[in-house]
């Protein structure tokens, strides 16, 4: 009986750190949308807010740290029939945490980004090692695997191609953070993917698992989130938050955002419009170019994002992995002569 009331305590903790997380990324999207258009740096007289936001980031990420790394311990005493709902529900929040990191880095300062990342990548490898001890005997991953289809089976059309909610898992043997449970394009392949996004209801969109696939969005989005595509491209509208990419190759990505994180990318093109500086983590051979989407009211979308005027931040390219003074091998600028076209979409079936 003790032992269920702990796990009671537990669980209840975590959804209580869960509920403080959402609540500050809306609040973060809100200072978001509401700052003003100009990449001009903030007067002397915010540096009081900045320091308060800076401490406010500080005790959440401590505290859910914390939090974490005592549910990890608690796994070794856990029933094993209920080691993969702990796996589960650990998962789930350390991509909170991740989360929480790129909404915030606007405002933190860099040591501090980089100190939460190297955290947050600590934690993720504790969880890789801890499940391949606990479960030994199957690749583990973090939802159920969908049934194995054959490559010629005939893919979601229509509406079920907008809302297709099955969850990957793990490939390769390797722990995959789970994929948030949003509105988007799934599991697909050799497709054109298009949406109007500003109906969202949650304002995130998802693009996970997808081969050799052409996706457009038009509008903007509060955040999208990128996981494991291969050989595609990617045409999205301004995101008035954040966008994070987790293992892409050989894909072209038209985006607009406030924040851009890329981990794990290859021989991948980035044509940019983007408030602060683009981070990239163990990426190789990723170039970047200025923006260059069309559809009709692209404008309008900009600006009421706050990304009307171009900064010139697709440029500055910040290699968390590369800690020399030199240039980065690992990203270089797009050539001119090799650059794409301005791409319109105004058509989404076309």
């Amino acid at each position: 009986m003790e032992g269920e009331a702990d796990r009671s305590d537990a669980s209840a903790d975590a959804s209580a750190l869960r509920k403080k997380h959402l609540a500050m990324l809306e609040r973060l999207s809100n200072r978001h949308q509401s700052r003003p258009d100009k990449p001009d740096p903030p007067p002397a007289s915010s540096s009081s807010s900045s320091f308060e936001s800076t401490s406010s980031f500080l005790s959440l990420f401590g505290e859910s740290r914390r939090s974490i790394e005592s549910r990890l311990a608690q796994c070794r005493l856990a029933d094993p029939s209920l080691l993969k709902l702990h796996f589960d529900e650990i998962s789930a929040s350390i991509a909170d945490l991740e989360k929480l990191v790129a909404e915030s880095s606007y405002y933190l300062p860099s040591y501090e980004v980089r100190s939460s990342l190297k955290t947050i990548s600590d934690l993720k490898q504790a969880l890789d090692t801890l499940s391949s001890e606990l479960i030994p005997k199957k690749k583990f991953s973090f939802k159920n695997k969908p049934a194995r289809k054959e490559p010629t089976a005939p893919s979601l059309k229509g509406a079920d191609a907008e809302n297709c909610d099955s969850m990957p898992a793990a490939k390769g043997g390797s722990l995959a953070v789970a994929v948030p449970d949003s509105p988007g394009f799934r599991n697909r392949a050799n497709e054109v993917l298009a949406k109007d996004v500003r109906g969202l209801e949650v304002g995130e969109f998802t693009l996970s698992d997808l081969e050799s696939c052409e996706v457009r969005l038009i509008g903007c989005a509060r955040a999208l989130f990128v996981h494991r595509l291969r050989n595609c491209r990617v045409y999205a509208g301004p995101v008035t938050g954040s966008v994070l990419i987790e293992e892409a190759e050989n894909c072209v990505f038209l985006l607009a955002s406030h924040q851009i994180r890329i981990h794990n990318a290859k021989a991948s093109d980035f044509y940019l419009r983007v408030r602060s500086r683009p981070i990239i983590e163990d990426c190789s051979g990723v170039r970047f170019a200025p923006y260059r989407l069309h559809y009709r009211g692209i404008e309008r979308d900009l600006e009421d994002a706050g990304l009307g005027e171009e900064a010139g931040n697709w440029s500055k390219v910040d290699d968390f992995k590369w800690l020399r003074a030199a240039q980065s091998p690992n990203w270089s600028v797009l050539p001119e002569d090799e650059r794409i076209e301005t791409v319109d979409i105004s058509d989404l079936s076309a």
